[in-house]
């Protein structure tokens, strides 16, 4: 199976909002959280779905670790 390479702005459509699943980027590797329990209507402390986290995720107290339970949905352009 190919892998989905993402454009920011095709990232941008899956905000959580309206009925759409909810991504997140980190690090170029996007997440699915759409069923995650702290990412309700597609916000999770103040960081919404749909975009890059890579830097917010630095700041964050649980760091990087929390990304192992999540499903990996495909990539995010650099372009």
């Amino acid at each position: 199976m190919n892998e989905k390479i993402f454009t920011k702005d095709e990232l941008a459509k899956f905000n959580g909002q309206n009925g759409e699943k909810a991504y997140v980027a980190v690090n170029g590797i996007v997440y699915d959280v759409t069923n995650n329990s702290h990412w309700q209507g597609g916000k999770h402390h103040g960081n919404l779905a749909g975009k890059d986290l890579t830097e917010a995720l630095k700041k964050s107290p649980h760091g990087d670790k929390v990304l192992a339970n999540l499903k990996v949905v495909g990539k995010l352009s650099s372009k």
